[in-house]
């Protein structure tokens, strides 16, 4: 860590009941292993002080103890056999008990003002107060699968996380940090259900899956690392009203009661829309929207809302910019709410059918352009992040991490008021100097 971040100590913090029978081996599905070359996530939030009296690193270690002996997958390993029949290997999710990674540090000369920036920018040395940098989940091997940093500040304290993304995704960690803040302001473990796994694996397909060595390893560096140093991340507030507005607006475009337009939809749109508008390329080009979609529910028989594991995949919404910019903000909606809507039982069988019949021919790497042309949105607003009390107050605000730089990126948080959204977004500095002097775009927007 440089600049204005010390590191005091880094940990490892086991379940308080190691030794756990009948839970060892977590095998990985097609959905886990299309994640195998993006960055590991990062998200944090960023927390008033705690009264001098709290004695925070040892308390939030202890809970964190008990927490992990509930949510024991990310006290696991990731564990690579070698298949010498057919030249492959396998990856699965030992439930071993080797505990998470616990950084402690100290960034003193930092205050809360200078990480909320009045303008909306995040401030560069915000990097080191998250764990992990530029680590992805084809490196998790040998790593702990859940690292934690809890950075103290002058007026405040940070905790960032980076978790292996096949082994979870966004519904399990705000979950497990859910369970962690509740054992830490309440002193004990409170009690708790036992943990649901995913529990899903297609008929007709064996387990542990054959995958080609090279899926495994990183590709060679390519134009997605140099796009690293070329973009910057801002804040984007959506009010309550603004995503009122542009639903409205949305809605009287499609004129049909039986395609109503979400508040995600909506600010998605407005923001495909006004990125692509600013990127500069032909209007012949293609473009895309991607999204996390999360298939719990979507799977027949459904899972259960909360079972634990990673139940996402990315699909793309595509269109040309001459169409994405002439026909509107409610037929971009729609086509968003189309594909979102065309996530079902059969499309995620036939997605992880056709993984495992063509995982030989498989591209490696994101499969993202980073030359403008895409976006892809993470995370979700309906994730609660401001209910983490760890018993000294709740956040004050939420941030992403460095990983995956990549332009075009936005990761959406529910905002600190009720019923607004905020967007982290990552963008080229030319694409961002034209969004931030767009009127049609900042009608809808404020960066304060």
């Amino acid at each position: 860590m440089a600049g204005r971040v010390v590191l005091v100590s880094s940990s490892i913090v086991r379940p308080v009941n190691s030794n756990q029978s009948g839970r060892t081996k977590i095998h990985l599905t097609p959905f886990d292993f299309s994640l195998l070359q993006f960055s590991s996530p990062q998200r944090g939030l960023l927390f008033p002080k705690p009264d001098p009296s709290f004695h925070l690193i040892s308390q939030l270690k202890s809970s964190l103890s008990l927490a992990l002996d509930i949510y024991f997958p990310f006290a696991g390993r990731l564990v690579k056999t070698e298949n010498l029949e057919d030249n492959t290997v396998s990856l699965f999710v030992d439930c071993d008990d080797s505990g998470a990674r616990f950084l402690h540090a100290e960034a003193k000369s930092v205050s809360v003002s200078d990480i909320l920036q009045p303008d909306g920018s995040v401030p560069c040395f915000l990097d080191d107060f998250f764990p992990r940098n530029g680590l992805k989940n084809c490196d998790g091997a040998p790593e702990p699968l859940l690292v934690v940093q809890v950075t103290e500040m002058n007026d405040g304290v940070f905790i960032g996380y980076s978790y292996n993304h096949m082994v979870a995704d966004g519904v399990s960690m705000w979950d497990f940090f859910h369970t962690w803040s509740k054992i830490c302001s309440s002193g004990s473990c409170f009690d708790h259900k036992p943990l649901v796994l995913k529990r899903w694996f297609l008929e007709g397909i064996d387990y542990p899956i054959h995958i080609p060595v090279s899926m495994t390893e990183r590709p060679p560096t390519s134009r997605e690392s140099s796009s690293v140093d070329t973009t910057k991340h801002w804040m984007l507030h959506f009010t309550k009203k603004n995503i009122s507005d542009l639903k409205a607006k949305a809605n009287s475009e499609v004129g049909s009661s039986d395609m109503v337009i979400s508040s995600f939809q909506a600010v998605s749109a407005h923001m495909w829309r006004s990125i692509i508008r600013h990127s500069g390329i032909s209007q012949e080009r293609e473009t895309q929207c991607k999204l996390v979609v999360d298939i719990r529910q979507r799977i027949n028989p459904p899972l259960e809302k909360d079972c634990f594991g990673n139940m996402v995949y990315l699909a793309s919404a595509v269109t040309t910019v001459e169409e994405l910019l002439d026909r509107g903000l409610g037929w971009a909606a729609l086509e968003i709410r189309k594909l979102v809507s065309s996530q079902t039982n059969e499309n995620c069988r036939s997605f992880a059918e056709d993984w495992v019949k063509n995982v030989k021919n498989l591209k490696l790497g994101i499969g993202s352009k980073v030359d403008g042309d895409t976006i892809a949105i993470a995370s979700s607003p309906r994730f609660e992040v401001y209910n983490k009390d760890f018993g000294w107050g709740k956040p004050i605000a939420a941030r992403s991490g460095p990983s995956s730089s990549l332009n075009g990126k936005l990761t959406l948080f529910p905002g600190i008021n009720e019923g607004s959204i905020d967007v982290q977004a990552t963008l080229r500095s030319d694409i961002l100097v034209n969004l931030l002097a767009d009127v049609e775009f900042l009608e809808h927007v404020t960066t304060a």
